[in-house]
């Protein structure tokens, strides 16, 4: 490793600081042929957590020794080889499960050790990798899931996204973070890629510079969600296509050198930004790239969720984009192989997944169009979704996270697909659950946010309920929900969210999206209605 610990003296370190002074943990690589070969009892105990970094968690109960993996999947984009490696991998290893994630990452789950080698050869094979899918590293970076075909997209980001992304992997001058480290590359003009809730975003603007407009990158540093979530900062830069390595390169060494290392829950990037301000910030980054031009203007026009349903045309004349919905994220490997056979016939073969858990089915002509929808499988992965599954985002819950307190992916389907039975709206509503306050679900991002928590019961005991939040959005730089007071039995939950729903439709005018409506009416009448459903037993 090319670089000085500084922080390796501090007295404070907290425990997971002190194992990766011992030991990297990329080097958990070089460790898993052994324990595939002895089995998952030859792993000691203080080395379970190391397998994060191999993108890999040990999923609940942890003694069983089953683990989770996700893979990599830069801007979401797939190749064909490597959609039809990813099915065959949940097919063989994973029990048939094959779920999107909202950083537009793959996951499997009832992977064994002595599988594992395995796993990684066909990955690598397909040029796919699970490395800082998980632990203090760079994760994955999330772009534009339709660069370069994208009509809205200041310009195509695919080889930026691929640079970046190919300089961290497997760098052992940057897998040992003070905490895991989120990044994304988009020029997308509908804020695709969710900037504001990242650690550090490089979104779209121009800027004239001697007498020509130039397109290029601001910069935002700062997001993050969990239990203390913030927005990204915008720094006073403006950045060229050719220096956002380099100034990626800059921040991810600031945030190493000099982030957080006491305790984990207050170790995130976003910390820091908040202590020491975007004016300080860029002046340490500008102290090692050298100078940098002022902020240009941003070309960021709405934002879209991640959403891409329906036909959509390219910016190639002639060719057309497939958005698709997928349930909570949720596909078997027999979807995926049928969606892999369907996009090489039709189009070129990739699929490219959205952060919202759906996928898109790119470079389709329109000669084609007709023919593929006509295809058996869009009846459930469908372009045109009903309302509320379609805008329904969920962590993985309790099924299989050790952090999760409730069950959540099958839970938010039923509830989606009771709400599309018993409301009508002239608008989608975003409903996102989340098993837990780290929120990989996204939770206060969403229209509605259902966060799972543990409630005792005179009648029942201990039972799993939920907290709901109100009001999330990423426009206009973004605004966390806000919690109404209440806790619901998650059995009683689908018949709350109908009436307050109800009250909604009743309430709104036309149009006026679920955002809007908060912004109009405030949080007191809401907290009202869920005071009289609750107290009057609506909750049925």
């Amino acid at each position: 490793m090319g670089y000085e610990k500084i922080w390796k003296n501090n007295e404070k370190l907290n425990k997971t600081e002190l194992v990766k002074l011992e030991k990297d943990g990329l080097e958990i690589f070089k460790d898993i042929p052994n324990y595939a070969e002895k089995g998952f009892e030859s792993i000691p105990k203080d080395q379970w957590d190391l397998f994060k970094w191999a993108g890999c968690y040990l999923q609940r109960p942890k003694e069983d020794g089953y683990f989770m993996m996700r893979v990599n999947i830069p801007s979401g984009i797939l190749n064909n080889d490597q959609v039809v490696t990813l099915a065959n991998i949940a097919k063989d290893y994973g029990r048939d499960v094959y779920d999107i994630t909202t950083r537009q990452a793959i996951q499997f789950h009832w992977l064994r050790i002595e599988e594992i080698p395995d796993i990684f050869n066909r990955l690598e094979a397909v040029g796919l990798s699970s490395a800082g899918a998980c632990g203090d590293i760079t994760r994955t970076i999330v772009g534009n899931p339709l660069a370069g075909i994208d009509p809205h997209e200041l310009f195509d980001t695919t080889e930026i996204v691929k640079e970046v992304y190919e300089f961290f992997q497997h760098n052992e001058d940057f897998s040992n973070l003070p905490r895991k480290y989120k990044m994304s590359i988009s020029t997308n003009k509908q804020n695709a890629s969710n900037a504001e809730i990242n650690c550090i975003s490089f979104t779209p603007a121009t800027k004239v510079i001697a007498g020509e407009r130039v397109a290029g990158f601001h910069l935002k540093l700062g997001g993050g969600l969990s239990a203390k979530p913030y927005l990204a900062q915008t720094l006073d830069l403006f950045i060229l296509p050719e220096q956002v390595k380099d100034v990626a390169i800059a921040v991810t060494t600031i945030f190493r050198d000099y982030g957080y290392r006491e305790k984990r829950h207050l170790a995130r990037l976003k910390f820091l930004v908040a202590d020491w301000g975007p004016e300080k910030f860029k002046e340490k980054i500008i102290e090692m790239t050298g100078p940098l031009e002022a902020k240009g203007t941003d070309e960021d026009d709405t934002w879209n969720a991640g959403y891409f349903y329906g036909v959509n045309p390219q910016k190639q004349e002639g060719l057309n984009y497939v958005g698709l919905n997928v349930p909570v994220g949720r596909l078997n490997s027999n979807e995926v192989l049928e969606l892999a056979r369907i996009s090489k016939k039709y189009g070129n073969g990739e699929i490219r997944n959205c952060n919202s858990q759906n996928l898109i089915i790119p470079n389709i002509p329109d000669h084609l169009v007709d023919e593929l929808l006509s295809e058996k499988i869009f009846e459930r992965i469908t372009v045109h979704p009903k309302p509320f599954i379609g805008y329904s985002v969920s962590c993985t819950g309790i099924e299989y996270c050790n952090l999760a307190l409730v069950e959540t992916k099958e839970r938010m389907r039923r509830i989606a697909e009771f709400l599309d039975e018993e409301v009508s709206l002239d608008v989608p509503v975003r409903i996102h659950m989340v098993g837990c306050p780290n929120s990989c679900g996204q939770r206060a991002i969403a229209d509605i946010g259902l966060q799972g928590i543990k409630m005792k019961t005179k009648e029942k005991g201990m039972i799993e309920a939920f907290e709901i939040y109100v009001g999330g959005t990423l426009l206009d730089g973004g605004k966390f929900n806000e919690k109404l007071k209440g806790k619901i039995d998650g059995e009683d939950l689908p018949g709350v969210l109908k009436q307050l729903l109800i009250y909604y439709k009743n309430t709104k005018q036309e149009k006026e999206t679920f955002y809007d409506f908060m912004n109009r009416i405030g949080l007191e009448p809401l907290q009202n209605e869920l005071n009289e459903i609750l107290t009057q037993g609506q909750a049925v």
